[in-house]
């Protein structure tokens, strides 16, 4: 198929992104593709070859790269929103680009193009290439293509679901958050799926092609009770195909959003100061990927930012900890069959039985640590270069139950969810807003809590970690995007019953 550009790609999708934001009984992007396949797309549908891609390659190297890689993207992202009922959100974003990138040490140059034509190509090559400055080199003479699992199949594409199938779900989703309390007063449900295609084409030879999908059904609802309102979130999904978005799903969501709003009314504030902290299972792994996690990305520990950055094998935490990064997890919302540099999916140790074993690696880093990528490479869009990320973030269960977790604090508090707050990344100096949690007393869980802020520091949190429960759970939701250097990604987190010792609550002053 003869190259089209960029523009000419988005004039023949335009009519069905118009007719999505006009006539929501339309089906959103369905026409833009349907082809299921997930080998030999870019080259089908765009005309990039093997020449081609070698063509570029070789530009990239022209001044004296070490190594350069080509990654491109076609993305069909759709949302659609309910406002009590009534459609106010329906659209469709198409994202379609090409980016170039050279390597000479552990510097990088970076050129995007919107438009796949040879000619816009090899000017984002060229402009890649200025970060070296010798001896032109040359690519691979054949690319390999890789091979590797699929942690999230697809039954049919996203793009090929019609639209009345996705809004009936949310529409699912809505009635039952109004008829499960009266208090409820506002209630907007959603539906986001995102089909994303990427390839990319390595000068050392590789080949890697990938079919990602992202999609989770969500609901926040405002409740109020005698002249008094709160809010609450809630999300299902991760990388998913449309059948699991069932009636069962939608009154999930609707249940458990429900729940974390009328159980706010009677809430209390906790006494402020140094108490014990227990950490549900599931979601409050949020806190160990933001306070911890990005400590041990590999880019932080070898600009020496990170307090770990001496740390491989001396003990971190103690002996019943052990942390785990994964791209393998099926269906969850960091998973990758491989990365953004063409390295396959991979779980990596991170912390084994309370003794650092590894970081997160791209290859830059891998190279400067003489060890192998970890699979961590990741990126926002084609329009971004390759940083060291987490996927999907967890402690391993311990050999305790939660009840025994949370007897042994006696007095503290329980978070259930953390939401908003703040972190170094180097440090890993950390504020979060409790968003669920409850009191301990006596060694049982007692009121809920809310307006309440936990304050830490992430490698000291994780030494002052004692007891770990055997109830592991992953998130199951795929709404929360990570945030570094200006680009976001998708990941996912988990944590079994975690008692810390000892943490800065900050309530109410006794």
């Amino acid at each position: 198929m003869k190259p089209i550009t960029r523009r000419s790609f988005l004039q023949s999708a335009a009519g069905t992104t118009i007719a999505v934001a006009m006539a929501p009984t339309l089906s959103s992007c369905r026409s833009v593709t349907t082809q299921a396949k997930k080998t030999g797309y870019f080259e089908s549908e765009f005309g990039i070859t093997y020449s081609l891609c070698r063509k570029v390659l070789d530009e990239a190297l022209s001044k004296g790269g070490d190594y350069a890689d080509l990654y491109f993207e076609h993305t069909i992202d759709n949302r659609v929103v309910l406002e009590d009922g009534k459609v106010n959100q329906a659209y469709c974003d198409v994202i379609l680009g090409v980016g170039t990138r050279t390597v000479k040490g552990d510097q990088v140059g970076y050129g995007f193009t919107q438009e796949l034509t040879a000619k816009s190509m090899m000017g984002a090559a060229s402009t890649a290439a200025t970060i070296a400055n010798s001896s032109p080199n040359v690519s691979a003479g054949e690319f390999v293509r890789l091979q590797f699992k699929n942690h999230y199949p697809l039954e049919k594409l996203l793009t090929s679901v019609p639209f009345e199938s996705k809004l009936q779900v949310v529409q699912s989703t809505n009635d039952k958050c109004f008829a499960l309390s009266p208090m409820i007063i506002k209630v907007n449900a959603g539906f986001r799926d995102q089909q994303k295609r990427v390839m990319v084409v390595t000068s050392d030879g590789v080949k890697s092609e990938d079919l990602l999908p992202l999609n989770y059904l969500f609901a926040s609802v405002i409740a109020e009770k005698q002249g008094r309102r709160e809010t609450a979130w809630w999300d299902l999904g991760g990388r998913k195909d449309f059948s699991y978005y069932s009636q069962e799903v939608a009154e999930d969501v609707a249940r458990t959003v429900v729940g974390r709003v009328i159980v706010l009314f009677d809430a209390v504030q906790p006494p402020a100061g140094e108490m014990p902290v227990v950490l549900g299972p599931g979601i409050t792994g949020t806190l160990l990927h933001e306070a911890i996690g990005h400590g041990m990305e590999a880019d932080y520990n070898r600009k020496g930012i990170s307090t770990y950055s001496t740390m491989i094998g001396e003990k971190v935490a103690e002996p019943f900890v052990t942390i785990i990064d994964d791209g393998t997890n099926p269906g969850l919302a960091g998973s990758l069959n491989v990365d953004d540099e063409g390295t396959p999916g991979q779980k990596t140790v991170l912390v084994e039985n309370g003794i650092l074993r590894s970081y997160m690696h791209d290859k830059i880093s891998a190279k400067h640590y003489q060890v192998k990528s970890t699979g961590n490479g990741r990126r926002q869009s084609y329009e971004h270069y390759v940083i060291p990320r987490m996927r999907n973030t967890y402690m391993l269960a311990g050999p305790a139950t939660p009840e025994e977790v949370i007897k042994s604090a006696r007095n503290g508090i329980y978070v259930q969810d953390v939401g908003g707050g703040e972190v170094s990344p180097g440090e890993g100096d950390f504020a979060f807003y409790v968003a669920q949690g409850r009191m301990i007393e006596d060694g049982k869980l007692t009121a809920p809590v809310k307006d309440v802020n936990i304050v830490g520091n992430g490698p000291k949190m994780l030494k002052n970690v004692t007891m770990v429960a055997n109830d592991l759970e992953m998130w199951q939701g795929a709404s929360g995007g990570c945030g570094k250097d200006g680009q976001g990604v998708f990941v996912g987190v988990g944590l079994p019953t975690t008692l810390v010792q000892s943490m800065t609550v900050g309530g109410i002053k006794t």
